[in-house]
């Protein structure tokens, strides 16, 4: 098997709404690279355990629901009717989301889908071990006993713990950055050290590295890869018909749909939930009972 032309960290957070809104350019970069790209997300915590609880938690989540919709006009995502908390803290969906790999690249993927959907269609974010088991229940193939075990393992917490160490190390060329756009991706002061900004991008290869920090059109990325590849990759998206993509995601947003296939219309079985903005599109093996 060939070996991949450039290396992708991710740096991100499930409780991101930049993150959250990013999804749809990340889904269609890694289907039009491929295998010639290797993949690698990192959890930088963007609520930590030692953070101050709020005084008022009702005045804190309707803060950061207003920061979401603020992000929503930008990235057109899906946000909640009603943020009914604020993400406590950031460790347990980054904990869940790194055990995941270890039952496969699928099924990791389907955990922290769900997990951002816990907050961002739901407004339940998925902040506890029970939270976690019921944004994750009935996942096909998913061994939940072992993901909770694996959660609580002294060694996924060393790989979390790793990953909140990179992401205080950022690339000097984001430290000072004054870029454009409403979010330029300057890394972010936090207590005694500074971060990413999330999501971030850096683009490893031949041709050297990249880093793309913030709210960036899929061109962007595609544009850094070619540059770290230092070969003649891909400059046009790769597009599926909407119900292969819905098999192969099994959860599309408007802006999902739009980019990946570029229809506007879901295959007929696709599932219908409407959130606080827009419809997201389920597969019918994934739709769940009970209001959103």
């Amino acid at each position: 098997m060939a070996q991949p032309l450039v290396r992708i960290t991710e740096y991100t957070d499930p409780a991101c709404p930049w993150a959250w809104g990013s999804e749809p350019v990340f889904r269609s970069l890694r289907q039009t690279l491929g295998a010639r790209a290797q993949w690698r997300q990192v959890f930088g915590i963007l609520f930590d355990e030692d953070d101050d609880p709020a005084p008022d938690p009702d005045a804190e989540a309707r803060w950061y629901e207003r920061f979401i919709h603020e992000v929503t006009a930008h990235t057109d995502a899906p946000y909640p009717h009603r943020l009914r908390w604020l993400t406590r803290t950031s460790w347990p969906a980054s904990l869940a989301a790194t055990a995941a790999a270890s039952q496969g690249p699928g099924i990791a993927e389907r955990v922290l889908r769900r997990l951002r959907e816990s907050t961002f269609v739901h407004g339940a974010p998925a902040d506890t071990p029970a939270g976690i088991r019921d944004a994750v229940r009935d996942i096909p193939g998913l061994d939940i006993d072992r993901l909770l075990h694996e959660l609580a393992d002294p060694l996924t917490r060393k790989a979390v713990r790793a990953d909140w160490a990179e992401t205080r190390a950022p690339v000097p060329e984001v430290l000072g950055l004054d870029g454009p756009g409403p979010h330029p991706g300057r890394a972010k002061e936090t207590g005694d050290h500074r971060r990413y900004a999330l999501p971030t991008l850096l683009f490893d290869g031949p041709g050297g590295q990249v880093c793309v920090p913030g709210w960036r059109p899929l061109e962007t990325y595609l544009e850094a890869a070619r540059t770290a590849a230092a070969a003649p990759l891909p400059r046009t998206p790769v597009r599926r018909s909407p119900r292969e993509a819905l098999e192969r995601w099994r959860s599309l947003t408007g802006p999902e749909l739009a980019l990946l296939t570029g229809e506007s219309e879901p295959p007929p079985e696709a599932v219908r939930i409407d959130t606080g903005h827009g419809p997201l599109w389920l597969h019918p093996g994934e739709a769940r009972p009970g209001p959103v």
